[in-house]
């Protein structure tokens, strides 16, 4: 891959491949991010996302390919756009016994801010961040929304036109997930290129300009968030929950509702999809004379979640199961 010295991207990543005995982490992967762009990296637990965000930061060195921030070659030079990336993991690594002013200012100080510099910067970002009144507590005591918080300010204390964050909201409660939501718009409106790893699909819809779905290792499609939901567009979906859903069913169900299009989604529901509003009584009825007892019929609006799982044949509920654990 060669680079385009007209090009927006600040992001080049060409070929990349890392492996790890006999299992290909990464492999292939070739994408750009447009300078300003808030870039989502969406995928299942060990699909591939965190080693291709260490070898962007320069904590894993790639088995082959190219790696260009901003022009810099970091194949060759993992640290050569250091000063231009903040980077918040998955796990925070600030220092427990330091109060959150201390934390930012010792961060500030490894990119050679001086004293008021530094000072000035930390107060403003426990400002932001609302957390100036936790300014003089210890980090180890925060919870885990303050933590993650602080993590996020800690990445951009220098002024970086690249943060890249792994599954920022993980394991947080609901309200620090929204403050934290709305924290990355802020910074994404205000210029910042964002590089965000997640196997949240709703968090990746609502924040995305562009989303990369990456399964095993190799990105399966790369597009606009509007590009993608095109194919969900004007449809309808239902799902029926009930005891007593037999597989043959579905057969059934499709002679006698052509123009429905039904999913045997687990052991007690069913999907029906349709591009015309779909009528739930006759379908309830049929299936409760198949005696069938009928708990839920519900109407669902299609997404992300449904795009992605028809790209990657990944359902929706392993999805879940991994948030349910991510949170526990």
């Amino acid at each position: 891959m060669t680079t385009d010295p007209s090009s927006s991207a600040i992001i080049e990543v060409g070929e990349l491949t890392k492996r790890f005995g006999d299992v290909t982490a990464v492999d292939h992967a070739s994408f750009q991010v447009e300078r300003g762009e808030l870039f989502g990296f969406l995928g299942p637990n060990g699909a591939g996302k965190t080693t291709t965000i260490n070898m962007l930061i320069g904590l894993a060195r790639p088995d082959s390919g190219i790696i260009r921030i901003d022009g810099l070659d970091c194949c060759k030079n993992p640290k050569a756009a250091q000063h231009l990336i903040g980077v918040v993991p998955d796990e925070s690594n600030l220092y427990p016994e330091l109060t959150g002013f201390d934390n930012l200012c010792f961060c500030a100080a490894l990119y050679g801010m001086g004293k008021p510099a530094r000072i000035a910067r930390a107060t403003q970002l426990l400002k932001d961040f609302d957390l100036s009144k936790a300014a003089h507590r210890k980090f180890g005591g925060y919870s885990k929304g303050m933590k993650r918080k602080l993590a996020i300010a800690a990445g951009i204390v220098h002024n970086p036109p690249v943060l890249f964050l792994d599954e920022p909201t993980t394991g947080i409660d609901v309200a620090s997930a929204r403050n934290i939501r709305q924290l990355l718009a802020d910074l994404h409106r205000s210029g910042t290129t964002i590089f965000l790893t997640t196997h949240y699909i709703e968090e990746a819809e609502r924040l995305c300009d562009r989303i990369a779905f990456i399964v095993n290792g190799r990105i399966v499609k790369i597009d606009h968030v509007a590009s993608l939901l095109k194919p969900v567009q004007g449809r309808y979906a239902t799902l029926i929950n009930g005891s007593g859903l037999n597989p043959s069913f579905i057969g059934e169900l499709s002679s006698s509702f052509p123009g429905l299009d039904f999913q045997q989604h687990s052991q007690d529901r069913i999907r029906v999809e349709s591009s015309s509003p779909i009528h739930i009584g006759p379908i309830v009825k049929f299936l409760e004379d198949k005696g069938v007892a009928v708990t839920e019929a519900r109407r669902v609006q299609l997404s992300l979640e449904d795009v992605f799982v028809q790209i990657t044949g990944i359902e929706a509920d392993a999805m879940q199961k991994e948030k349910m654990k991510a949170a526990a």
